[in-house]
C-alpha cells in the first residue's frame, strides 16, 4: 500500500475530529479575554478566574460543535462544566490558604511559638510600632491549651463513640434503644456549639459550684460535639465490613467480642481513623464553648483541671476583638493571622497522623 493511500485513509479517520491542541488554544484565548474584560471593570483575581472558566466552557463547546457536531458538543459541555465546577469549588480553598500564608508567615517566629502574652501591654505594642522592632508576645500558652483541651476531649469522646457504634452495628436488634440512640446522635450532630458549652458549664456548676471554668470543662463541652461525629462515621465504616468475614471467624469458633476486636475493627480502621480526625478537626477551631467553659488566659496554664486556659481560637478572637493596643492594632492583627496559620497547620498534621495510623493498623494482605 502506497504512502499516499495511507495518508488518505488517515485523513479520513481523523476527519471531523477536533485537534488535541485546540482545547489549549481555546483555554489561552479565554484567559486573555477574561483578563481584558476584568481589567475594564477593575481587575480582580477571583473575577478573572470565573470569567476565564465561563469563556472557556462557551468557547470550547462552540468549537467542538463546529468541528464534531452537536452531539459531541453536548458531551464536551457537560465535561467542561464538571471541570469548571471543580475549579470554582477549589478557588475559595486556595484563596483561604493563600491569604493565611501571606498574612500569617510574617508573624510566625520562634518567639511567637515559645512565648506567651504574659506582661505584654499596649505600651509594648506601641514601642514596637514606633521603633520598628519585632512584635513581642506569642501564642505558646494558646498552643498548649489547644493541645491539652483537644487531647482530653478526644480521650473522653472516642471510646464512647466507638463503643456506641459497635453496639448499634454488632449488637443492636433495631429495638427501641437502638432507635433512641440513633435519634439522639442525629440531634446532637446539629446542635449549636454554644449549647454544648452551656451544658458543660451548667453540669460542672452543679457539681463544683457556679463559675467553674477549667480546661477540662471545655474538653467535656467539645466531647459533646465530637461524640455524634465519631458514632456516625464509625457506624458507617463498620456496616461496610463484609459479613463473610464475621461468619468465617464464627465458623472457626472465635467469640463475638474477639471477632469484633481482631477482624471487624481492623478491617474498618482506616475509615474509623478518618472519622476521628474529622471529629477532632470539627472541634479544634471552636471558640464559643471555650469562652464559656475555659475563659481566657494570657499566661501558660499546664493544669487542665484548674484555672482558666486559652486556646488558639480564643487567642485569635481576643486579638481581633480587643487589640492589646487600641491605637496600634497591627501587632495584634499580626498575632491573630499567625495563630490562624498555626491552627491550619495543626489540622493538616492531624490528617497526616490519621493516615499513618490507618496504614499502621490496617489488616495485612499477602499474595
Amino acid at each position: 500500500m502506497s504512502s499516499s493511500t495511507l495518508q488518505k485513509r488517515r485523513s479520513q479517520l481523523t476527519k471531523g475530529r477536533l485537534p488535541g491542541y485546540a482545547v489549549w488554544v481555546v483555554l489561552g484565548a479565554a484567559v486573555v479575554l477574561a483578563a481584558a474584560v476584568s481589567a475594564l471593570v477593575g481587575f480582580n483575581v477571583f473575577a478573572w478566574a470565573v470569567l476565564a472558566a465561563v469563556f472557556f466552557v462557551l468557547g470550547a463547546t462552540l468549537v467542538t460543535a463546529a468541528a464534531e457536531g452537536s452531539r459531541k458538543a453536548a458531551d464536551s459541555l457537560m465535561t467542561y462544566l464538571v471541570y469548571g465546577s471543580f475549579v470554582i469549588a477549589l478557588l475559595p480553598l486556595l484563596s483561604v490558604i493563600w491569604t493565611v500564608l501571606e498574612r500569617g508567615l510574617p508573624g510566625l517566629s520562634y518567639d511567637f511559638l515559645f512565648t506567651s502574652m504574659n506582661g505584654v501591654t499596649g505600651a509594648v505594642d506601641n514601642a514596637s510600632v514606633e521603633n520598628g522592632t519585632p512584635v513581642l508576645g506569642g501564642a505558646y500558652h494558646a498552643i498548649v491549651g489547644t493541645l491539652q483541651i483537644t487531647f482530653w476531649a478526644t480521650l473522653v469522646s472516642v471510646p464512647i463513640g466507638l463503643l456506641a457504634a459497635v453496639y448499634l452495628v454488632e449488637y443492636g436488634k433495631g429495638g427501641a434503644l437502638d432507635r433512641a440512640i440513633t435519634f439522639f446522635v442525629d440531634v446532637m450532630t446539629g446542635i449549636p456549639s454554644i449549647v454544648a458549652g452551656l451544658f458543660a458549664a451548667a453540669l460542672f456548676a452543679l457539681v463544683f459550684g457556679p463559675g467553674t471554668r477549667t480546661g477540662f470543662v471545655a474538653s467535656v463541652a467539645l466531647s459533646v460535639l465530637m461524640i455524634p461525629v465519631v458514632v456516625r462515621s464509625t457506624e458507617e465504616m463498620l456496616r461496610i465490613v463484609p459479613n463473610e468475614l464475621r461468619e468465617a471467624s464464627y465458623a472457626l469458633g472465635v467469640r463475638k467480642w474477639r471477632t469484633i476486636l481482631k477482624v471487624v475493627v481492623p478491617t474498618a480502621i482506616s475509615g474509623i481513623a478518618s472519622g476521628v480526625t474529622l471529629a477532632i478537626a470539627r472541634v479544634v477551631g471552636e471558640t464559643a464553648p471555650i469562652l464559656v467553659t475555659a475563659g481566657f488566659a494570657s499566661s501558660i496554664n499546664l493544669n487542665v483541671f484548674q484555672g482558666w486556659m486559652s486556646t488558639l481560637p480564643t487567642f485569635i478572637y481576643y486579638q481581633i476583638l480587643t487589640p492589646t493596643s487600641p491605637t496600634n492594632i497591627d501587632p495584634s492583627t499580626q498575632r491573630a493571622w499567625a495563630a490562624a496559620l498555626i491552627l491550619i497547620i495543626m489540622v493538616m498534621l492531624l490528617n497526616v497522623v490519621a493516615r499513618l495510623i490507618a496504614r499502621a493498623f490496617a489488616p495485612r494482605t499477602s499474595r
